[in-house]
């Protein structure tokens, strides 16, 4: 019997070069195999099947983006100091950017749903958003995705290259227009 000589976190690593340089349109067994020197039987062996390995992908991804490269703290306001992470993220890792949240056969559903959690988490036991009901949450959360979506897109395509400190003010602005909307609603 043959020993098994490729691991899952190799396989895993060779999916996120190969989504990271080709986006999840290459992302194909006859690719990541070939990214590694194999057949595309190990990656079988380990996954039950392509959908499998995109989600194992993703959880891996998440986990980086939340532990490495989301948290990193710039201004002290977590909202805005996310959505800097996010667009330098864009910026840095424009291709595997494009992958998780612009290409249509990237985490769709499964990016928005940990885009959400994540923001939500990271908001709930904050003072300055204490007070916000679910509702206002989903408000925020929308309204700050929008903005940071649309500068790291432009960023990362070099369209415009705004300083921090207008992206610190586009932010602020939105995060502000919400709030205050919140205000006049009670």
């Amino acid at each position: 019997m043959r020993r098994k000589i490729y691991t899952k976190e190799q396989i895993l690593k060779a999916a996120y070069d190969v989504v990271s340089t080709e986006g999840f349109a290459g992302f194909t067994a006859r690719n990541i195999a070939k990214r590694m020197g194999i057949s595309t039987q190990p990656i079988y062996l380990e996954f039950k099947n392509m959908e499998d390995l995109k989600n194992e992908l993703l959880d891996m991804i998440f986990l980086e983006l939340k532990d490495e490269i989301f948290p990193v703290q710039r201004t002290g306001d977590k909202v805005i100091d996310l959505g800097l992470n996010y667009i330098d993220f864009a910026k840095k890792d424009h291709n595997l950017y494009l992958a998780l949240f612009v290409d249509e056969e990237g985490g769709g559903k499964k990016m928005h749903d940990f885009s959400f959690n994540y923001f939500s988490s990271l908001i709930e036991n904050d003072p300055q958003y204490a007070n916000l009901t679910q509702e206002q949450i989903e408000m925020l959360h929308t309204g700050t995705w929008v903005v940071v979506t649309g500068l790291a897109s432009l960023s990362s395509s070099g369209s415009i290259n705004p300083t921090q400190e207008q992206i610190v003010s586009l932010i602020k602005r939105t995060v502000n227009n919400i709030v205050e909307m919140r205000e006049a609603a009670k």
